[in-house]
Parts: C-alpha cells; sequence; structure tokens
C-alpha cells in the first residue's frame, strides 16, 4: 500500500460518543497532503465515521466502508487541515482502515470525467451522490451551483451543500463543499443572494445562503455567510433564524428560497410548509414575519415575476414547487394571488428545479437548472444536473403559459452534421442512423403526420418522441399544440451518455429520461408513423 503520508495505526474500543452498542475501531493519520481517499463497497453495510482533532470532533458521517475490495473510492479535501493529527474512527467492520489513505491527488483521478457512464455535456459530481440545486445565483462573472450531495457514496444520505462554479453555464468547476451538517442537521435545500447593503451585518456584498437543517425532531431554518465569491462559508452563530414545528405542527417546513423584493426594500423568503407555500419578509435576513399561505405546492418553492411575451409593461409572477407545477398570479410582497392554474411544462425526471438570483439587469433572463433523478450505472457518481433551460410567459389561445428553452450557450457545445427538408421517414431514418452509434447529438426535426394519427422517433427501441395526436398524449403524457387541429409537431432533441432531454414546439413542453435501449436492439434511429414526412431534420454532433 503506497502513501504518501502514513503515522500510524492503532485499534481502540469502545470510542465515547458512539452508539452504546457498537465497538469503534481507529486509525490516526497525520494531514500532509490534501485529500483522504476512502474505499467504499455496497456489499458493506452503513456505518458511523468520526474524525477528531484533540479530542474534538471535526466531522461525523455514515458510509460503508469497504472491508475488503472497493466498488470505488471518495475523497475528503483536507486542505484546511494540512498539518493536523486527526483519529478517524469507524463503528462498523475496521478491515477498511488500513485502505484510507492521504494523498494530493483524488484516487482514481486519471479516469475521472472519462468514465464509460459519465455524462459529457451534463454537470455531474465528481463523487458521490447529488439532487436538489440549491443557492443558484450569479456573482462577479461566475455562476454559482450550489447542491444536495453526499460527499461519502453514490446514494443519499449525509446531506451537504456541493458547490461549483461557471462562467458560461456549460463547463462547470467543482469546489470544495460548502455547507456540511452541525448540530442543527444536514443541510437541505435553500437559496442564496448577494446582500448589497449589508442588511444582515455581514459585510456589504457577502453572498448570503438560507438553508433548512433538517434533524430526527425538525426542520429550521438557517443562515451561512461568505466574503470571498462564496470559497469559504461561516454560519451564523445564533441560527436558527427560523423554526416554525411548533405553529404548522409538521416537521415538513423547508427549502427556503429568498430573493428581494424591490418594491418593498426588504426581503421575501417563499418556504414549503406542511400542504404549501408560506411567504415570510424580513428586514434583515435574520429576523422573518409570517404574512400569507397558499396550498397545494409540495418542496422547493419558487416565486418570480415575468415580462408577457416580452413586453415589460405587462408583468405576472409565477410560483411552482419542486414537481414544476406552477400557477401564474399576483404578488404585493406579502401575499401570492393566483390567477390561472396549476399548469405544467415540464415532466420526467426533472425534480426541485431551482433558477438563478441577481442575473445582471443587462441580461434579463430567468435561467433555471432542475434536477436529473437520472442513474449513472456502474459509477462512482449518481444523478445529474439538467440542461439551463430559459423561462418565459407566452399568450396562447389556452391563456399565458411558461415555455422552457435551452439557454443560447447550449448552441457552442455543437457544430452541425446535416441539415435537410421534405424527407419521407425511411429517407430521414437512414440518414440519422449513420450517427447511431454517437453517444451525444443534438437533433432538431419536424414531423408532418398524414393518414397517422400517431408518430414518433426511436433509438434502439427507446421512445425519444411517441406522439399520439388522437389522445393527445405526448409519451404517454397529455400535450395538446397551440394550433388545435395541427399536423405537426416538433422537437429539440439532446442526447448524453445516459440522458434524453426534449423540448417540443419552441419550449411549449419539455420532458426528460433515462436514455434505455432495449435489449438486442440495434436498429438505431427509426422515425415511424403510417405515411409520415419528416419535414425538417437537423443532426448536430458534440464540439468536444
Amino acid at each position: 500500500m503506497k502513501l504518501k503520508t502514513f503515522l500510524f495505526i492503532v485499534l481502540v474500543a469502545a470510542i465515547s460518543g458512539f452508539a452504546e452498542s457498537a465497538i469503534a475501531q481507529a486509525k490516526t493519520l497525520k494531514i500532509t497532503a490534501r485529500y483522504l481517499n476512502i474505499p467504499v463497497a455496497a456489499r458493506d453495510e452503513r456505518a458511523m465515521m468520526r474524525f477528531t482533532i484533540d479530542g474534538k470532533t471535526e466531522r461525523e458521517f455514515r458510509i460503508r466502508l469497504a472491508s475488503e475490495k472497493p466498488d470505488y473510492h471518495v475523497f475528503c479535501d483536507m486542505e484546511a487541515l494540512r498539518g493536523k493529527t486527526i483519529l478517524v474512527e469507524y463503528e462498523g467492520n475496521p478491515a477498511g482502515l488500513s485502505k484510507i489513505t492521504v494523498d494530493e491527488a483524488i484516487a482514481g483521478a486519471d479516469s475521472m470525467y472519462r468514465e464509460t457512464n459519465r455524462p459529457r455535456y451534463h454537470f455531474t459530481v465528481r463523487r458521490g451522490w447529488n439532487n436538489d440545486p440549491n443557492g443558484l445565483i450569479f456573482y462577479e462573472g461566475e455562476y454559482h451551483l450550489f447542491f444536495q450531495h453526499n460527499p461519502y457514496e453514490r446514494e443519499w444520505e449525509n446531506m451537504h451543500w456541493g458547490h461549483a462554479v461557471s462562467r458560461d453555464l456549460i463547463h462547470w468547476e467543482e469546489l470544495p463543499v460548502a455547507l456540511a451538517p452541525d448540530k442543527h442537521g444536514t443541510i437541505f435545500s435553500g437559496s442564496a443572494v448577494i446582500d448589497r447593503n449589508n442588511t444582515a451585518g455581514f459585510g456589504k456584498n457577502a453572498m448570503v445562503a438560507i438553508y433548512t437543517a433538517d434533524s430526527p425532531e425538525k426542520q429550521v431554518q438557517c443562515l451561512a455567510y461568505s466574503n470571498d465569491r462564496g470559497r469559504t462559508w461561516t454560519k451564523y452563530a445564533e441560527n436558527p433564524i427560523l423554526d416554525t414545528k411548533h405553529i404548522w405542527n409538521s416537521k415538513d417546513t423547508r427549502d427556503p428560497k429568498v430573493f428581494r423584493y424591490e418594491s418593498g426594500d426588504y426581503w421575501v423568503m417563499a418556504l414549503n410548509e406542511r400542504d404549501g407555500h408560506s411567504i415570510y419578509s424580513s428586514k434583515d435576513l435574520k429576523k422573518w414575519t409570517f404574512e400569507s399561505h397558499i396550498t397545494g405546492f409540495w418542496e422547493c418553492p419558487e416565486l418570480f415575476q415575468l415580462p408577457v411575451d416580452g413586453k415589460s409593461d405587462n408583468k405576472k409572477w409565477v410560483m411552482y414547487g419542486a414537481s414544476g407545477t406552477y400557477m401564474i398570479g399576483s404578488f404585493d410582497g406579502k401575499s401570492f394571488t393566483p390567477e390561472s392554474g396549476k399548469y405544467y411544462y415540464t415532466s420526467g425526471s426533472q425534480y426541485a428545479a431551482q433558477t438563478f438570483n441577481n442575473i445582471p439587469a443587462t441580461d434579463g433572463r430567468r435561467i433555471q437548472i432542475g434536477w436529473g433523478r437520472i442513474e449513472q450505472p456502474d459509477m462512482p457518481f449518481n444523478m445529474m444536473m439538467l440542461l439551463p433551460t430559459m423561462l418565459t410567459l407566452k399568450t396562447t389561445r389556452n391563456g399565458i403559459r411558461m415555455f422552457s428553452t435551452p439557454i443560447k450557450e447550449i448552441d457552442l457545445l455543437f457544430r452541425p452534421e446535416a441539415n435537410v427538408q421534405e424527407q419521407s421517414a425511411e429517407a430521414a431514418s437512414k440518414l440519422l442512423s449513420r450517427f447511431a452509434d454517437s453517444a451525444c447529438l443534438r437533433i432538431k426535426t419536424t414531423l408532418r403526420l398524414s393518414h397517422a394519427t400517431s408518430a414518433g422517433l426511436d433509438l434502439n427501441g427507446q421512445h425519444l418522441i411517441d406522439y399520439d395526436m388522437n389522445f393527445n398524449l405526448l409519451n404517454g403524457v397529455f400535450y395538446s399544440p397551440d394550433e388545435m387541429t395541427s399536423m405537426e409537431i416538433s422537437a429539440d432533441i439532446f442526447l448524453d451518455k445516459t440522458s434524453v432531454e426534449v423540448f417540443i414546439d419552441g419550449g411549449a413542453y419539455s420532458f426528460s429520461m433515462a436514455r434505455k435501449s432495449r435489449a438486442n436492439n440495434k436498429e438505431g434511429f427509426r422515425f415511424w408513423g403510417h405515411n409520415i414526412e419528416v419535414k425538417k431534420l437537423e443532426i448536430y454532433s458534440l464540439t468536444r
């Protein structure tokens, strides 16, 4: 076993603070390199691991420490503890303690981002699990993506806030974990703001995170702040700032989305509580006043204003929850009043999508990122983020609806390969199947139905598009085009290693799903439907 730094190993029994029935074993290490690499195996039982320094707990988490051959390694960034001696205590099978190493490199770094099932142009974590996007914010040229993260396994557990930054929303650099569990609980979803006027007293232009801390007893809202562009974080000493379990008689009070309500010169928080979203207001981000509550939503609230048809003199507010169903209405700074809804604009794998705060007025877009609930088979990481999209409100025959389209920056990822018009299904299938072995593609197509009431596009037996005009079903979900008697449907399709994202009719509806081929089906791409016409087909390959 090679170690850049290895002090000595000591086995001890019954470490205080662990479960009474457990016998903890330990390994002592001096941290003279950046990373602590820990082997993980799914066949081993989870148990508590704890790092202590001079008798004080530095962190603790549950992990499946590999007792024999590991499935993969996870890592802890120990740069802040370089030079310190730590005691690694483990409550489970101690055999894996000898396999924990200290190194300047992450174990497996030589193949990182080149793994078989690593998505090519969707965000995935280096190691571990991710779910909800959190704290989406733009500041000083950087887009910040925080996210629910288990750094220690590819399954949900040990919720932290992971962190990544980008200058173009396409190429991401993963940074060290931003927020870790503490005495208040694990770190659940939340949001971030820039406190330009120092209303909280953390400093002018402080980046402030507002998040839920989850414990077995309750969920409370907490603050943390950063004065160095989100690179390091300090938790507010008087957390929690909001504890409402006694009001709602429910543990479910979480996922604060906070924004500046400029008309009233104060902060607004939309918070999921029990059966819907509550509105709170604050002058300083610390003391919050309950204003109103609306039922019908679950988890991860959003509340924002958009112009209708791009007209700045006609704006509406949008409220949605984790499922993506939304209402359109008005907001006076205290209460949201729905005027229409509930509607959906997306379905499939997306969940808990959030939009960016602090996008410059010169940009003006409402940009969203959603969690893609898509497994990454046999990888040391799991789940993904979906493509960033721009949200708009447009007038349709049924009223005002929300549209979602891929952001323009995504165009930089693809180069054109083919562009044909007015093709038969057979001819278009033959052209497209030349690219069937490509891991990543973008396909823009418009189908015109004739004798058929259904039509679609398959890849190796999987329905990318399955449109039933008679029952108005699109991949099994009700969809009716704005033109009621339309015989056409258009799609913008994104294929990555493990995912499919499809945007229909200019963003009127979208869906996402895992990329799966039927067993032993190698027929490639196939347009189907009786006597249909492929009115347009554009094929793009990945530039990198």
